[in-house]
Formats: structure tokens, sequence, C-alpha cells
């Protein structure tokens, strides 16, 4: 009976064990990544899921998968989105929250080095980096047909690629399940959400385990974040008093749409006394590229553009005909987004020794990778995303809504305002939340498990700028703990 009972827990470990080995993809698995050296801190696998293409051709969606560090059988699992539209979610793999980030001090021309991420997500949570939609990243097409997608696609192909995923990954699918992601990701997120939510009511399956989501610095309602840019440059010391009192008096607080050409005026004042400064983190200087002069004009345009209040919806860029959206890299004839020095991952990520360590094709059939796409041709469709994120926390889902305080693109300010428009109740009135025992930002908290919280001195990208905090947010929020 001894013998029986010690060698019972042993086989079925060892099945266990077979049987995940079997159900992950092979070739899947990532052994060694160049420019890190010593051992991974826990199992990384990355690959391509092809999905069916319109009207022909196939998708081939870039992921890498990031094991969680503390208990990868039983921690959530964490979609990862950049937003854009059009930009990588290996930005946020190596400049956020990833494994690594990028040694300092490297300079360009040889292999970036990177080193272990204390504040990375994947000590407490599995981490899924998708590059979405297909033409992003390392994302790619046989038919180039396929790089013209909207909202509404979008959410469909990355709900096909998650049923696909955890069929490849079926050892995962009793773990509690989050999307997320920051920008435009605030578009994705939700309509993903629903997606997904659609898919469980209508017993597909496999059935995701799926819990809620976090969105950063999210782009959500037209109204809300088109309006807020005034109030919040006012609040934060960039514009006058003067500027502040005669866009009250022309635009009569509807910022977002100038109803007259005396409005349109004053907010150009706006616009102007804004220029030059980071639009994703007000406190932090405007890294310009080393290019030409002509050039130099070309991304300081784009940079006073690039927030400038459209006539349809939001402060991230100005929408085109037929509600198109013009990437940053097509509007400026260049890759680079303003203000962001993205060199490091360039040319980490175009290095066919990394490519093939992280099972990605090679540029000459993926192409070369960029921080936000230039091929793809994006229509938005969503004007508002408040009846979404009604629908997703009025039946049970856990929201958490969080702001750098200090980005420009999506002000906080406006965030705020949405989530209080919900018209829950507040459990948890407007209060401080702690970091390393100093105040890290704000928090209100309402039913339905929705929480809005604010980082103190964050940008745009919060996890970038805000580690350490974003960490203890992250985690405290995922284990279901106070924040």
């Amino acid at each position: 009976m001894k013998a029986l009972r010690f060698t019972c827990p042993i086989a079925f470990l060892l099945f266990l064990c077979l049987t995940a080995i079997r159900a992950a993809p092979e070739g899947s698995l990532i052994t060694s990544i160049p420019g890190f050296t010593g051992r991974l801190p826990s199992e990384h696998r990355a690959g391509y899921v092809s999905i069916d293409g319109k009207p022909a051709g196939k998708k081939f969606l870039f992921y890498y998968f990031v094991a969680s560090q503390r208990n990868a059988s039983e921690d959530p699992i964490v979609l990862w989105l950049n937003g854009g539209p059009g930009c990588s979610s290996f930005d946020g793999f190596v400049y956020e929250h990833g494994p690594f980030n990028f040694q300092a001090g490297q300079s360009k021309g040889s292999l970036p080095k990177l080193q272990l991420n204390p504040f990375s997500w994947s000590k407490v949570s599995s981490v899924l980096y998708l590059d979405s939609p297909c033409g992003v990243g390392l994302s790619y097409s046989d038919n180039p047909k396929n790089y013209v997608t909207g909202d509404f696609q979008t959410a469909s192909d990355t709900h096909l690629f998650l049923l696909k995923w955890f069929k490849l990954y079926p050892e995962f699918l009793s773990n509690p399940f989050y999307i997320s992601g920051e920008s435009y990701a605030g578009v994705y997120v939700p309509t993903l959400a629903s997606a997904v939510v659609e898919g469980i009511e209508s017993g597909q399956k496999p059935l995701i385990n799926f819990k809620g989501y976090l969105v950063g610095n999210g782009v959500t309602d037209e109204y809300f974040d088109g309006n807020a840019i005034v109030p919040f440059a006012f609040g934060m010391g960039l514009i006058s008093n003067d500027i502040f009192e005669a866009c009250q008096k022309t635009c009569k607080g509807k910022y977002y749409i100038p109803r007259s050409p005396t409005c349109s005026n004053n907010i150009n004042r706006v616009y102007e006394a804004l220029s030059g400064l980071n639009p994703y983190n007000i406190l932090e200087s405007c890294y310009q590229y080393p290019s030409s002069t002509e050039e130099g004009k070309k991304l300081e345009g784009l940079n006073s553009t690039f927030i400038k209040i459209s006539g349809r919806r939001w402060s991230v860029r100005p929408l085109g005909r037929d509600g198109r959206v013009p990437l940053t890299p097509q509007a400026a004839s260049t890759f680079h987004v303003p203000c962001i020095n993205d060199d490091l991952a360039t040319e980490w990520l175009n290095d066919e020794a990394v490519r093939k360590a992280i099972h990605a094709a090679p540029a000459s059939v993926a192409g070369q990778w960029i921080i936000c796409s230039r091929r793809v041709e994006y229509s938005s469709e969503v004007d508002t995303l408040i009846p979404y994120h009604k629908n997703l926390t009025s039946q049970g889902y856990r929201a958490l809504i969080y702001s750098g305080d200090h980005d420009r693109v999506v002000p906080f300010t406006g965030t705020q305002a949405w989530t209080r428009s919900m018209g829950y109740k507040i459990i948890e009135e407007w209060r401080s939340w702690l970091s390393n025992e100093q105040v890290a930002g704000f928090l209100q908290a309402y039913d339905k498990n929705l929480t809005f919280l604010t980082i103190k001195g964050a940008g745009h990208m919060v996890p970038q700028y805000k580690p350490m905090e974003s960490f203890d947010f992250y985690h405290r929020w995922l284990d279901g703990k106070p924040i």
C-alpha cells in the first residue's frame, strides 16, 4: 500500500508532464535568445497561428508567450496588445513589462544586450504578447489585401487567434484569462472581450476562462477624450488663463469639435503652446532623430498634429476620409514615432539570429520589424466604447482602467470622466494608493468590479515610465488584493 501511495502521484505527475509536452506546439519552445546571457526565468514559447484571410490567402499572427515565474499551471494568462492602431506588442515586451529590457548606454550598430526586468509582469502571471492586427510587427500575410482592416475585423481575427491558441495549449484552458492593452487598445480590448464573451455564451469551443480586462490610457469616447485636452493643459500649467478662458468662452465646453472659427483659432493657440512637448509624457524630453533638418521638420509637424483634435473622434491622430486612420509612419514618411527612440528594438528584432531564435519569419517573408506599421490600412469603426464597458462589467467581468496622469495623448481627466459617467455606485471614494510606502497615484472604485486608477508622474506607456508602481498595482489587482 505504501508503494502504491508513493508511485501513483509520481505516475500521475509524469502523465501530466507528458500531456503538456504533447500539447505544446512542436518547435515553439525558445531555449536561448541572442543578446541575453543566462537562463530564461521561465518557459518561453513563440510562433505563428494562421487564420483565413479575406478575401483570400492566410494571415499569420505572431505571438510570444512568457510563462509565469510563480506558478504557470495556476496563475492567470494575460493577453497584451499595444495600440496605434498598428503598433507592435513587442513595444510592451522590450520597453514596458516584458521579462527583459535593454541594458543602458548601448550604441547603435551592434546587437543590443538584454537584462532581466525586475518588474516583469511575468513574475505573477503568464503573458501572451500578440502582434495584431495582421501586418503589425512580425505578423504578416501572403496576400497584401489582408492588411486592410478595422475595429471589427481586428476583434474577430484576434478572437479566432485565441481559440486556435488555446487548442494548441489546452493545458492552460483552466487558467483565469485576462485581456490587456494600452492606447488604441482602448478599442481593441473591449471589442475583443465582447467577442470572447459572445463565444462563451454560444458554447464556442474551446471554452475560454475569461475573467476581466485592463486598459491603460485607452482611447474610449470622442466626447470625453477629445474634450479633456484643453482642461488638462490648463490644469498642468501648459496654457495661460487667457487662452483657457478664451477657449471656454468661444467653444462653450466643446473642444473636441470646434463649432466656430473663433473656437478653432483658440484651439490652435492651445496646440501652439503645446508644440515641442513630448505628447506621451509632458515631463519627459522629446527625442529627436538626428536626420536631416527637413526630416526633423516633418516630425515636428507630426508631433503637433498627432494629438490634434479631429472632426470625428479622439485626440490620438486625425482621421482621413471614410474613417480611415493615417498611421503615424505613413503620415511622416518615416517609421519613427515622434519623441520615441526605438533604435534598440528595431536592431534587435531585425537581427536574423534573433528572429530564428524566437521562431519568427525572416525579413524576406514577414518584412522588416518597425514599431508601428506602415503597411496596415486601418479604419476606425466604433465611436464610443462605453456601451461595451457597461455590457461587460454588468455581466460581472472585472475591469481596471488606469491612466498615467502626465499623458496628453489620452488625458486622465477624460478617462476619469467617462468611468464616472457609467453611473455606478462608488464603493471606494477617491484615495491615494501606495508603492514602496510612497503615494503612487489615486483610485476610485465602483461596484460592478470597475476601478479607475491613476499613476503619478507616468505618461502614455505607464509601465515604461513607472515600472515598479505598475507591477505593484498589476499584481495586487490580478490577485484580487486591495491596491
